[in-house]
């Protein structure tokens, strides 16, 4: 979670507020007092194992062993919580990874009156760089998430995105980016909206993704030419080889 938005949920929240952290394994918000999340309470803190911080929200664990309820927190099944039985819910850095965030917002909205989520923005997840020269984002990431207002859009991540460099943003990008634009966020009160957006076909996927990117932090007009020239020349070629060996196989 961004260090100032945890601090300022610190601030903000009374001291008989009961708080759920969802999906708060790799790096716990410690005023929570209970804790969802599909791995042990015993490896909390993943974080750690790069260099991150073990935990937010203070030094002191208000969630116990007993108060850490480990599921898959994406079965079609209720949580195990009544409906607004917490006054504050934490989800930060969890949607992008699940199959079902769709779901997991939905049971937020049902058991807590309030809460905050964060994400990597979608401009952050469109650079290359952060893991891999080539990888657009963080490889086990499953969404694009845009917030605006009140709603929040996931948009599959397609594989295509890693195909060519006019989908995603180079690392140079990343390394100049502001850590404010590195994360999207919502603080909610009674619910929030929110959708998937389906892009289908090959075509649509790619023109989405490149207009995404040209919207944000264009690539010249004459680089791009120059990238379609190359392209009919090697798909000239490719036909061209395609004909010889048909004439002569």
């Amino acid at each position: 979670m961004l260090q100032a938005n945890a601090d300022r949920l610190v601030g903000i929240l009374a001291g008989t507020d009961l708080v759920l952290d969802v999906g708060g394994w790799a790096c716990p918000f410690n005023r929570a007092q209970w804790i969802l999340d599909a791995e042990p309470y015993e490896t909390r803190g993943y974080y750690r194992t790069f260099g991150g911080p073990t935990h937010q929200g203070g030094d002191k664990e208000f969630f116990s062993s007993a108060t850490w309820v480990q599921r898959d927190i994406c079965a079609r099944e209720r949580w195990p919580f009544a409906d607004k039985q917490f006054d504050f819910a934490v989800c930060s850095h969890t949607l992008e990874d699940l199959r079902d965030p769709l779901w997991v917002c939905s049971e937020l909205i049902r058991v807590a009156k309030r809460g905050y989520l964060e994400v990597p923005s979608r401009e952050w997840e469109t650079c290359r760089g952060a893991e891999h020269p080539r990888l657009a984002g963080l490889s086990h990431h499953r969404w694009l998430i845009d917030i605006e207002g009140n709603r929040i859009r996931f948009l599959q991540k397609f594989h295509l995105i890693h195909s060519h460099w006019s989908y995603s943003f180079p690392a140079s990008h990343l390394s100049r980016m502001p850590l404010e634009r590195t994360v999207k966020w919502i603080w909610w009160q009674d619910g929030f909206e929110f959708e998937e957006l389906t892009i289908h076909g090959l075509d649509n996927q790619r023109a989405a993704l490149r207009e995404y990117v040209q919207s944000v932090a264009p690539y010249s007009a004459a680089r791009l030419r120059f990238d379609r020239g190359c392209h009919r020349l090697n798909s000239l070629g490719s036909r061209v080889r395609r004909r010889i060996g048909r004439m002569f196989g």
